[in-house]
């Protein structure tokens, strides 16, 4: 691989693109987010509603710089969401354990509490299965924007490796 073979992936601002997005990230937010909340409700879901969230995130990083949005969402916010919604999700499934049921059997809230079971799907639903897949969405997307080589380091190192050997 030459140097002319290399490509520049440097970031070009498009006010068309920047103004755009500023005005359809709120829209999508919110959409994802309600598509979250009635994840147990209606069709669609907090699958959906998860994926939603994390697409609005990886719109503004195509359109204000990948590096600034992954500074000003740091890695360790990325990390809490999915190991909040794993808690939620394990947590969920052993208070059921705990309060006499099967794991994620709802029915033992009802028992319990006097709650409706459907506050236990709830709790699955938008608190673990949401901010799994919002996490999982945003990772998956800086880690691809990284870049892999074969050895296992960052695109960078790889250019440079190749084209030392020229």
């Amino acid at each position: 691989m030459s140097r002319t073979d290399t490509y520049d992936d440097t970031y070009t601002e498009s006010q068309v693109i920047m103004t755009s997005v500023r005005i359809i990230a709120p829209f999508t937010l919110t959409y994802g987010m309600f598509m979250s909340l009635h994840g147990a409700d209606t069709p669609g879901g907090s699958f959906q509603g998860g994926a939603i969230i994390g697409v609005t995130v990886l719109m503004l990083a195509f359109a204000f710089g990948i590096e600034p949005t992954r500074r000003w969402l740091k890695n360790s916010f990325v990390v809490g969401l999915v190991t909040a919604g794993v808690a939620i999700f394990i947590g969920t499934g052993l208070a059921t354990i705990a309060l006499g049921g099967n794991f994620l059997e709802y029915d033992a809230f009802v028992e319990t509490f006097g709650i409706a079971h459907y506050w236990g799907m709830e709790a699955i639903e938008v608190g673990g299965v949401a901010l799994i897949v919002a996490g999982v969405v945003i990772t998956l997307f800086f880690a691809t924007a990284a870049g892999f080589t074969p050895d296992g380091r960052g695109e960078e190192s790889y250019q440079t490796e190749v084209t030392e050997d020229d």
